[in-house]
């Protein structure tokens, strides 16, 4: 009768005696001879299968370890190598059990495909446990898995114990399993870390997407448009493209998959375009705040991996362009964030020389619209582990990064940090049930700070991995539970022990969020316009964007605590401008503002909405400067143009007083652009005083929008 001997890469050679092991012998079954002989044949050839199985896991292990020394271990980072040899073993060696359940073989074997397949499905403590009931064992990794197994069951203090049992053993031979002792007291940090973060859970609602998104096969990867109306992550599903599956880990190759939310639910979801999947590995990256720019991770086999990005023309997404070598290296480079004006892209690469074996980086765009040298972000955010799933917050301040540093309660956990006078605050973990005993990866955060979607491997979910969403509660609201929410608190744990008093500090987001469709004003056909946004305190250009060539679609995200100038342009219109002062106190808001684009025809008017004067004066403040300058560079633009320019008050006041003051206003616009080189002649100031309202003056808002500046042509 063969005797197994198993393997731990974080070992040497292992050997195990039994004594109170029931083995097969017929001795032991005495009356049971041919259900004894179809049990050992599938003993035996269940057990074949193992062997060779657990060789492709144990090799894949020793590859992981002996590339990444230094790195703590997920169970993701390998589980699918022998997962066909332990899919032909689990039914044979099952039915074995199912004659003999006293074989310590049979229960640690299936222990460990079970937790090959799911470390916290039942079967795998049942089995494990079983195992270790059945014999007190000698030279064994049975504590290691068991320990393992309850940890990413949320058991914590059953893990501490067997960690510690496996962590005396490994004590026997200190200096040749050195690391090895390292990553065991690591895992032992964590439990305690689980330990204290799960015994006050965060007041969260935690939802599964559902099967329009998730699927038996892994989704992770999310990158969520500002306003939470388009979802793309990267499933490894049979329909992926070329249907293949990657010989390294058995795994379907990557994909690029979306979704669209209607009516509040996301639809089903679909493949992304040809022109972005291919038959090797695309996963999505990173998404650009506006949804305009998909960043995706493609592994040619040349290099370790590197980042394309992908523009939405139209209705279909263009041929991905390899990002430039200050981006990409000879190395690995994975997730991509871009800031909230799409001047800085932070990343994650393992470059060499970084703090750790993946660290983030950012890179800032030169003059030529290229992306500059990297830099690391700094030891405040990278640590000597891996960070991953980086995303920044379009508020242009908060970050959100994944990491096996900084104090996580198991493989990956989610942490926030923000920049604050000049330099990164100490990373904060979100807590529990956010972050679990398992990897929490990429991480994003919507637009209004209210909701973030990641990907975990918690318990009860549909697949491998699936996506998640998370809603953030205000301590002043009591949590309720209703058929439709997944609440989940704790692992085991009875809802009364919701923390209340308190909520996960990810409040409102100090942001605006301006979307809409920007159309001709005649044919209210959509238009392919550039969107220039401004600081108007500093007269500088923030950004500029484009509106989708064939919806006229737009999104702009506007972080609190500027003047902001907005100006829509299109060849052959004029342009189009608007103004939001937002303090640094202003709250989430989200405005849908479709914009009409007014050709430039003879009687067409606009007005201009980021010209300011002092209070009851016509002294023009500094901040029109932009506004003037788009005006300036129409009129050089266009030098047949002549206009008129004219300014309005409201009611308040004489009509003699609000006459003569709009006049001067008016005056005081033309006088600039003649001192700017523009003819005379070309221009007429008009004051209108209160005479011409656009709205009611009974109301502020009213009022307001009769004070204002604007021109009309007269001839071209």
């Amino acid at each position: 009768m063969k005797k197994f001997i198993y393997t731990l890469t974080l070992i040497a050679h292992v050997s195990l005696f039994f004594s109170q092991s029931v083995e097969f012998e017929k001795s032991n079954f005495p009356g049971r001879k041919d259900e004894f002989k179809d049990a050992v044949r599938k003993f035996d050839i269940g057990g074949d299968y193992y062997i060779q199985g657990r060789k492709d896991f144990d090799e894949a292990r020793r590859r992981f370890l002996t590339e990444h020394r230094y790195l703590p271990i997920s169970h993701h980072d390998h589980r699918r190598a022998g997962s066909e040899y332990f899919k032909n073993a689990l039914g044979l060696l099952t039915e074995a059990n199912n004659f003999n359940p006293e074989n310590f073989d049979l229960n640690y074997m299936l222990g460990f495909i079970w937790f090959n397949i799911d470390p916290t499905n039942k079967e795998t403590l049942r089995y494990l446990e079983k195992a270790y009931s059945i014999k007190i064992y000698k030279d064994s990794d049975l504590p290691f898995w068991l320990a393992w197994s309850f940890q990413l069951n949320s058991q914590w203090d059953d893990a501490l114990k067997h960690y510690n049992d496996f962590l005396n053993f490994l004590m026997i031979k200190a200096k040749a399993n050195a690391g090895n002792i390292e990553d065991i007291k690591r895992k032992m940090a964590e439990c305690e870390v689980g330990k204290k973060l799960s015994a006050n859970p965060e007041r969260v609602f935690v939802d599964n997407l559902g099967p329009s998104i998730n699927t038996p096969y892994a989704e992770y990867g999310p990158s969520i448009s500002t306003d939470e109306t388009t979802i793309f992550f990267t499933a490894r599903r049979s329909n992926s493209t070329g249907g293949k599956r990657d010989p390294n880990d058995n795994g379907y190759f990557e994909d690029v998959y979306f979704s669209e939310k209607k009516d509040g639910k996301w639809q089903a979801s679909k493949p992304l375009s040809k022109n972005v999947n291919t038959d090797g590995h695309d996963a999505a990256a990173g998404l650009s705040p506006d949804g305009s720019k998909l960043y995706v991770y493609r592994n040619t086999g040349s290099d370790g991996g590197d980042l394309y990005e992908a523009v939405l023309f139209g209705l279909d997404w263009e041929e991905p362009a390899r990002m430039n070598k200050n981006i990409n290296s000879k190395d690995h480079e994975s997730t991509v964030s871009l800031s909230f004006d799409g001047k800085r892209l932070f990343f994650v690469s393992n470059k060499e020389l970084g703090y750790g074996a993946d660290d983030i980086y950012y890179s800032d765009m030169d003059v030529n619209g290229e992306w500059g040298p990297a830099k690391n972000i700094g030891p405040e955010i990278n640590t000597k582990y891996r960070e991953e799933g980086v995303f920044m917050h379009p508020d242009g301040v908060t970050l959100y990064f994944s990491s096996q540093g900084h104090g996580s309660m198991g493989g990956f956990d989610i942490f926030k940090s923000t920049f604050e006078n000049g330099k990164w605050s100490a990373p904060i973990n979100l807590g529990y049930p956010i972050n679990g005993p398992d990897d929490d990866v990429f991480f994003a955060v919507s637009g209004s700070g209210n909701h973030a979607y990641f990907a975990s491997s918690k318990q009860g979910g549909i697949g491998e991995q699936d996506l998640y969403k998370i809603t953030f509660l205000g301590p002043e609201k009591q949590a309720l539970l209703n058929s439709q929410d997944q609440l989940i608190a704790a692992v085991n744990s009875a809802v009364s022990n919701l923390k209340t008093e308190s909520a996960v500090e990810v409040k409102s987001s100090k942001l605006t969020i301006l979307k809409g469709i920007i159309t001709d004003e005649k044919s209210e056909k959509p238009i392919e316009s550039t969107i220039e946004l401004t600081d108007n305190e500093k007269g500088t250009i923030l950004a500029t964007f484009k509106s989708n060539s064939s919806t006229g679609k737009y999104l702009v995200t506007l972080p609190s605590g500027k003047n902001y100038g907005l100006a829509v342009k299109s060849l052959g219109y004029l342009f189009h401008s608007e103004n939001f002062n937002l303090p640094e106190a202003a709250d989430f808001q989200e405005f849908n503002l479709d914009i009409s684009l007014k050709k430039m025809e003879v009687g067409n008017s606009i007005v201009l909405k980021n010209i300011f004067f002092d209070f009851d004066k016509s002294t023009i403040r500094p901040e029109s400067q932009s506004e003037l300058n788009r005006l300036i560079k129409l009129l050089k633009d266009n030098p047949a143009l002549k206009i008129e320019l004219s300014s309005h008050t409201d009611d308040v006041g004489s009509d003699e007083y609000n006459t003569r003051l709009s006049f001067s206003r008016s005056n005081a616009v033309v006088d600039y652009l003649i001192a700017k080189g523009i003819s005379p002649s070309r221009l007429i100031p008009k004051g209108y005083g209160e005479s011409v309202p656009l709205e009611s003056n009974d109301t502020e808002e009213g009022r307001q929008k009769n004070r204002r500046t604007e021109f009309k042509i007269l001839s071209k």
